[in-house]
């Protein structure tokens, strides 16, 4: 990848007294930037069903064992503008990671929303726990983590799972997703995503967080992939909302179970939503994972392994992280002018901080 120097640089914000709080409150002008630009992807008329989304979405966090409400609520009230439960209710379409061993365990990731601005409007987020500090590549407003790197600890990120289908023609994806959010009101289990962060700020140890990943029933079905600080240290856990399969070999992941099981489907790009069936969805899923698990390149080189099929249309970030070394490498992509897959939008933002500087604090 080029570097372009006249691209905006990724802010670092240190927000370890205060949080996503704090974070809101010093962005909160790229805060409504994000939430104008992730609108643009819908009719125009549907700005108005927003206030609406965001009742919807605080009843079933407030309903859900959620341990950031206080958060949410803050951040609400404090940005003044609808959108904020919905953004913290939202859920990303696909992904796809790969963890390996090179000089120590490194966990590449590409996360993919078909949004427009989540790239352009990417942010660093230092901040920490009674377990140590970590580093969130997020955005002002959301108080989950998606993608992570704590120094001396562990690498992880989320992938959303394959999608429970009721019918099989793809022009009915919808009507599961929509029985799908249904069926999740009545759940009671922590976000995925809130999950991870509060693994992020209590767990010591790769072992620890393996072990909470696993055994924390969630609100929804979710891809976990973990990297330590040792080698071996890596892992994919398949979780439904109470259990869990676990794997230390082949450890890739995109938005299917590796063995993939009825009436599971994988999930799919937004513009594969109504053209790919559900062998195709699968095969999308597998060959994401399968390109990204073959490169043989080395991390640092510019994310030469981000082209397609991994980097597609609703690619938004790219990231390399290394615990052992405390190394968290970003990047934001968006779809440019006409160009059919997304190009950098931000300069590579690149934070190293030795493990030993990030322990715990009392």
């Amino acid at each position: 990848m080029e570097q372009k120097s006249e691209l905006p640089v990724i802010p670092v914000r240190d927000v370890r007294i205060g949080g996503p709080v704090q974070h809101a409150v010093e962005a909160r002008v790229q805060a409504r930037a994000l939430r104008d630009d992730c609108l643009s992807f819908f009719h125009p008329a549907a700005r108005h069903l927003i206030p609406a989304l965001d009742g919807l979405t605080r009843r079933w966090l407030r309903r859900a064992n959620t341990p950031y409400l206080a958060d949410i609520e803050t951040i609400a009230a404090t940005l003044g503008f609808p959108g904020v439960w919905f953004l913290n209710g939202s859920y990303e379409w696909g992904c796809t990671t790969h963890a390996r061993d090179l000089d120590a365990p490194w966990l590449l990731r590409t996360l993919d929303w078909p949004f427009p601005g989540l790239g352009r409007h990417l942010e660093i987020a230092r901040m920490r726990g009674p377990a140590g500090e970590f580093y969130s590549a997020t955005w002002p407003g959301f108080v989950g983590v998606l993608t992570a790197m704590a120094p001396g600890r562990f690498s992880v990120a989320i992938n959303q799972a394959p999608l429970m289908r009721r019918t099989r023609h793809r022009y009915f994806r919808l009507v599961d997703v929509a029985a799908n959010a249904v069926a999740t009101w009545s759940v009671r289990h922590v976000p995925p995503d809130q999950l991870l962060r509060q693994v992020l700020e209590t767990c010591a140890t790769y072992e620890e967080a393996k072990a909470r990943l696993e055994a924390t029933p969630v609100a929804r079905p979710v891809i976990f992939t973990l990297a330590g600080c040792k080698l071996g240290e890596r892992c994919v856990i398949e979780r439904t909302e109470t259990g869990f399969a676990t794997r230390t070999e082949n450890t890739g992941a995109a938005n299917d179970w590796i063995d993939p099981v009825e009436p599971w489907e994988a999930r799919v790009a937004n513009e594969l939503l109504f053209t790919c069936d559900y062998l195709g969805a699968r095969a999308n899923s597998r060959t994401r994972r399968e390109a990204l698990a073959a490169w043989d390149g080395a991390p640092g080189d510019s994310f030469a392994w981000v082209v397609p099929p991994v980097l597609n249309a609703c690619t938004r970030i790219a990231a390399e992280m290394c615990a052992a070394r405390g190394i968290m490498r970003i990047v934001g992509y968006e779809l440019v002018d006409s160009m059919t897959v997304p190009q950098p939008v931000t300069q590579i933002c690149e934070v190293v901080t030795p493990p030993a500087e990030s322990r715990a604090v009392a």
